[in-house]
């Protein structure tokens, strides 16, 4: 038996914050230390941050990317550590993963497959380095090999797949399992999205079985540069076995993840596969040193702040203890929870606000932002503490103890009524508020409205009525209500929340200048539909640790609506568009699948018969059209969180273009289809 104590680290790292980054990378290390942990892998490209985006074309970067690591590099004495860094090589920009053993710089791994899909443009940036092939990198009169290596570190050998290495048909592990590799360490920069935890552990599980290996696999953590999540979650595999688990969205900035893994055990099963076909030969891709691996006693578990629960025998095998949030049904409830919760922490300090302020309608959209800021309370007090959560907020000098007094101090909500307003929404507003324990203001801003009627109407010289000029009543509503809330957002230097979701992105139901104003729109990347499931569950059960709100019933009774036509009107956002659940399943199909609109209503007269199809005609006749006609809309939305992988915005996923022929054709040829079936 030879035991190995392996780790992975987990980070929340800031683009470009050079000593932040590299604190937290030495506190890592010092806690692998205290640890007894012998071999520790770090996320990918955790020096510079990854979304450093154009900033990697900068060479200064890469200059400081160096003096950094080498200001690591002497904490590494008597470990082995990776970490992450771009590289420059034959002027050509990589992603590398820098081997550092025993307070020395062995080598660089570069990356062989880059992320250019969805979210990820790495080969606007990087470039892949081939199969098989070695270099130096060169730094000044400094030499290191670089390439497609792994290592031989007394006598355990180590190789890489750094991130999308192991998402790809052709993995980088089946060459490594072929040259005898013991361990693969997988620094990864993999954004959090529905589904996708489930994913990495079946691809570090099977990375471990199939291969015949131990796999360790580290993440990112937080909303590292405004957009995307990272959930965390380190991962260590053996033998098709999951022996260690990390914490995932975790409000610490440092998690270190560690296990006993037997090299014997691992060597033994490479040597029982079958379809293995090893490399005997002397490989100029082996990079050899020595180190002398200290004795493990498995009886020693040294604790480390962050670190994961420890795994329990469990009939003869392994069992990973999980947080009892993840053993939850459904878990999107609780992920959706925990990852805006800390995306919306993260924002707020890395940007120094003061915490937010949300124009606080009575509705679903506004309800939901602000019981996301009182969750992300809610989970930072639970993990930090009071002592804690100060210390990270000390740019901004709060008196607060109690939850209820962070939650004043944090939260603004801000009900404006005009005359359209009901009593309905306004008791919603007052109540939920006063249940979130938020600090609260009423406006009322008709006589604003008024104002901005009377001197329109002098100027064109006639009177404006609902019947002729029914859109542009409706959304200086909505216009009005925005200087004030800003303001309000100025004089607290908090950040102001815009509240509106995907569903109306999609077709443009939205005021610009109105209820899209704000510096950050934390539900624009989630549907209507998922939203109202997501508030009935936070109603009644709420996440674990925190509970319910059963105060949001006055949300959940409603019908959603603007209120920004008179209330015999009865205006309600359904009839205005169409029913959100169809509304998102077209925007699914038609963006998402990019079917075609007779395409998409086939889709859909198939999934909601209920309908008549000519009325879904008209629905998906609709929808396409005011998407076309609304994309320069969603150009100026605020940014936007990642949660799933139908996101639309186009500064990071979803590009159309702004003006376009509007699929004239294609709904001609729905139109046509159908009126020859009738």
């Amino acid at each position: 038996m030879k035991l190995v104590r392996v780790g992975a680290a987990v980070l929340n790292q800031t683009p470009l914050d050079w000593n932040g980054n590299r604190d937290r990378i030495l506190d890592a290390i010092s806690q692998a230390r205290d640890a007894r942990v012998s071999i520790l892998c770090f996320p990918e490209l955790c020096i510079t941050g990854y979304g450093c985006e154009d900033a990697f074309q900068s060479p200064g970067l890469w200059r400081t990317a160096f003096e950094v690591l080498q200001e690591i590099v002497p904490a590494t004495r008597g470990l082995v550590v990776s970490v992450g860094l771009p590289l420059v090589h034959r002027n050509s920009l990589f992603n590398t993963a820098a081997m550092l053993v025993d307070g020395e710089i062995v080598g660089f791994v570069a990356k062989r497959f880059l992320a250019g899909e969805g979210l990820y443009y790495e080969p606007r940036w990087f470039k892949p380095w081939p199969e098989a092939a070695a270099g130096e990198a060169e730094f000044g009169d400094l030499r290191f090999p670089m390439g497609d290596l792994y290592f031989e570190i007394g006598g355990i050998r180590i190789g890489f797949e750094i991130c999308e290495d192991a998402w790809v048909a052709n993995r980088r592990g089946g060459d490594l399992a072929d040259r005898g590799i013991d361990l693969i360490l997988n620094p990864s920069a993999s954004h959090f999205a529905f589904g996708k935890h489930a994913v990495r552990e079946r691809f570090v599980l099977e990375g471990s079985r199939s291969f015949g290996v131990t796999y360790v696999y580290s993440n990112l953590l937080g909303n590292e540069s405004g957009r995307m999540i990272y959930d965390g979650g380190a991962l260590i595999a053996t033998e098709g076995e999951m022996v260690a688990a990390g914490p995932r969205f975790g409000f610490r900035e440092v998690y270190l993840t560690f296990a006993d893994v037997d090299i014997d055990a691992t060597r033994m099963s490479q040597a029982r596969l079958g379809s293995r076909r090893p490399n005997v030969a002397d490989d100029p891709l082996c990079i050899e040193r020595r180190f002398p691996f200290p004795e493990v006693d498995p009886q020693v578990r040294p604790s480390a702040p962050g670190a994961s629960t420890e795994p329990e025998e469990d009939d003869g095998g392994i069992r990973v203890e999980r947080a009892a949030w993840e053993r939850s049904d459904p878990l999107a409830y609780e992920e959706f929870s925990r990852a805006v919760s800390l995306a919306l922490f993260d924002y707020m300090r890395k940007s120094r606000s003061h915490g937010f302020v949300i124009s606080f309608s009575g509705g679903a959209d506004s309800a939901a932002v602000a019981c996301l800021v009182r969750q992300m309370v809610g989970f930072a007090l639970a993990e930090l503490g009071n002592e804690e959560l100060h210390r990270r907020l000390a740019y901004w000098h709060l008196s607060a103890e109690t939850e209820e007094q962070w939650l004043r101090e944090i939260l603004t909500c801000v009900y404006q009524s005009t005359r359209n307003s009901s009593e309905t929404t306004r008791n919603a507003a007052r109540v939920v508020a006063s249940a979130l324990s938020a600090t609260y203001h009423e406006l009322d801003v008709d006589s604003l409205v008024e104002q901005y009627r009377e001197i329109v109407e002098t100027a064109l010289q006639r009177k404006l009525s609902w019947e002729r000029d029914d859109l542009a009543l409706q959304n200086i509503q909505a216009r009005v209500r925005a200087p004030g809330v800003w303001m309000i957002a100025n004089l607290e230097g908090a950040l102001l929340l815009a509240t509106s979701n995907r569903s109306e992105a999609a077709v443009g139901y939205a005021t610009m200048d109105g209820d899209t104003c704000g510096g950050l729109s934390p539900i624009a990347g989630i549907d209507k539909a998922f939203l109202r499931r997501w508030l009935r569950w936070l109603e009644r059960i709420g996440p674990e640790g925190l509970g319910a709100i059963p105060e949001l019933s006055l949300i959940n009774q409603q019908n959603p609506t603007a209120e920004l036509r008179p209330p015999e009107h009865s205006q309600t956002d359904e009839a205005d568009l169409m029913p959100y659940d169809l509304l998102d399943a077209i925007e699914d199909a038609a963006i998402g699948d990019k079917k075609t609109p007779l395409e998409v209503f086939r889709h859909v007269s198939a999934r909601f018969p209920r309908y008549e199809r000519a009325q879904l005609v008209e629905w998906v006749d609709r929808f396409f059209r005011l998407w076309c006609r609304n994309q320069w809309k969603r150009e100026r939305y605020a940014p936007s969180f990642h949660v799933d992988d139908k996101n639309l915005d186009p500064k990071t996923w979803c590009r159309f273009p702004i003006l376009s022929g509007g699929f004239e054709r294609e709904l001609a040829e729905l139109r046509r289809r159908e009126g020859e079936r009738g």
